[in-house]
């Protein structure tokens, strides 16, 4: 699956943002989607996942309750809505997935993701 993020952009603090993920291919509902996001001089971090249903969704503990991860399985397109940002939320954001049998496996782990898209760009300024 190839895999095409979009929405970044410069945002002040406090404020919202979406992304999204676009997929190719008509079994978007077979993968595992995640995000992640690297900083500056930074490795790579899991942000949030969710798992084929929509059902279970995972999130790094310094975006619970400000980013939310969802997806249209008919669109093949998975988005972070990002709210109450910060500064420290500064990063490339990569949507990532991985095909899996388990209707309700999410993965936190950038290894168990075999596709990745191309990266977009967050600056938020304070």
């Amino acid at each position: 699956v190839q895999l095409q993020a979009s929405g970044g952009g410069l945002m002040q603090a406090g404020g919202s943002l979406r992304l999204s993920c676009a997929a190719s291919g008509r079994t978007f509902s077979s993968y595992v989607a995640g995000w992640f996001r690297q900083a500056p001089g930074k490795g790579r971090e899991f942000v949030a996942g969710i798992s084929r249903s929509g059902d279970t969704t995972d999130y790094r503990d310094s975006v619970k309750g400000r980013f939310t991860i969802s997806r249209d399985n008919a669109k093949s397109t998975v988005y972070l809505q990002m709210n109450a940002l910060k500064r420290e939320d500064t990063a490339v954001y990569y949507c990532a997935t991985a095909m899996t049998s388990f209707t309700n496996m999410v993965y936190s782990t950038a290894g168990r993701y075999n596709s990745w898209g191309q990266g977009t760009q967050l600056t938020v300024s304070s």
